[in-house]
């Protein structure tokens, strides 16, 4: 098939490189204007143009790609299908009903389940024992269009958002491969999407990862794995920022307030929490790299009865 490529970041990328080694010709891809990186500002690629670029295919970056400038471009390259893996734009109807087989779009989660910008996050953060990836028929609705095919993924007990995000990208990238396959063969038909049973998965900000010592130690601890890497849970210490990058769930309870570091070992820190106890075991502070609490515990003094937050 002749196909417009429309994504932006690394979860697009796989897709992009799977549909061009299936052979199908990517005749264009869309993407969103480079953005200054850095101390030194310098304008970056965004990895869906780094990738086009080596493979000599065109590129298009909007500011909006609802504009008529923006449209009227697009129509100079026919194409049988458009594939959409997180853009980062609405797209409008006109796009959508552009080609004979409409927007494909590759969706990491189970839909209807987490519709929204971070379901890989959410799914972690919310406790979820599997998740996936869906294609479905875009339409003007947010994550709401007709699904054409599934793949589960399992949430692993020590999976991080960052572990998740490459095993749905590769998912996503296979999954899109099928269903272009079965929409040219016409094996598919969509299905309309029930209600959603979840929260939207609003997008992520460095807020959400302000740890709640009030909350119990499993949620906090999915929190920890949820936000890793970006943009990471956090609690104050000292005055300073600590990032949380791993932690274990401990039952029991102290007579402390939740927050408070009820117990200092050589590999971690305890701190009570509003329903059990988590162990620290991975942290960083400002100015240093990410360190295991043991090494940590060596360079600093922590004390019991130190409250966080």
């Amino acid at each position: 098939m002749k196909v417009i490529f429309m994504g932006t970041p690394d979860f697009s990328v796989g897709t992009l490189e799977e549909l061009i080694r299936a052979g199908h010709e990517v005749v264009l891809a869309v993407t969103q204007p480079d953005k200054p990186k850095g101390r030194g500002k310098e304008m970056q690629f965004t990895p869906v143009k780094e990738v086009a670029l080596k493979h000599g295919i065109p590129v298009f970056q909007p500011k909006k790609i609802r504009d008529a400038e923006s449209i009227e471009e697009l129509r100079k390259y026919p194409a049988d299908v458009m594939v959409v893996v997180a853009f980062g734009q609405i797209v409008p109807k006109e796009i959508l009903e552009m080609t004979p087989y409409g927007c494909i779009n590759v969706h990491a989660s189970l839909l209807p389940k987490y519709r929204g910008a971070a379901p890989i996050q959410w799914s972690i953060i919310d406790g979820e024992s599997v998740t996936g990836v869906t294609t479905m028929q875009m339409d003007e609705g947010l994550d709401t269009g007709d699904m054409l095919l599934k793949t589960e993924v399992p949430i692993l007990p020590k999976e991080t958002g960052g572990s998740l995000h490459d095993k749905l990208a590769e998912a996503g990238a296979k999954l899109c491969v099928d269903t272009l396959k079965a929409l040219e063969e016409k094996t598919i038909v969509g299905e309309k999407q029930g209600e959603t049973p979840t929260a939207y998965a609003r997008m992520l900000d460095k807020k959400l990862g302000n740890i709640d010592w009030s909350t119990g130690a499993e949620e906090i601890e999915r929190l920890i794995r949820g936000l890793n890497p970006w943009p990471s849970a956090y609690t104050m210490w000292e005055d300073k920022v600590m990032k949380i990058w791993e932690a274990e769930v401990f039952e029991g309870e102290e007579e402390s307030e939740s927050g408070t570091i009820v117990k200092v070992e050589k590999d971690g820190f305890f701190v009570q929490t509003g329903k059990g106890l988590l162990k620290i075991t991975q942290l960083q502070i400002p100015g240093k790299k990410r360190m295991d609490a043991g090494a940590f515990l060596r360079g600093y003094s922590i004390k019991e009865q130190t409250k966080l937050g």
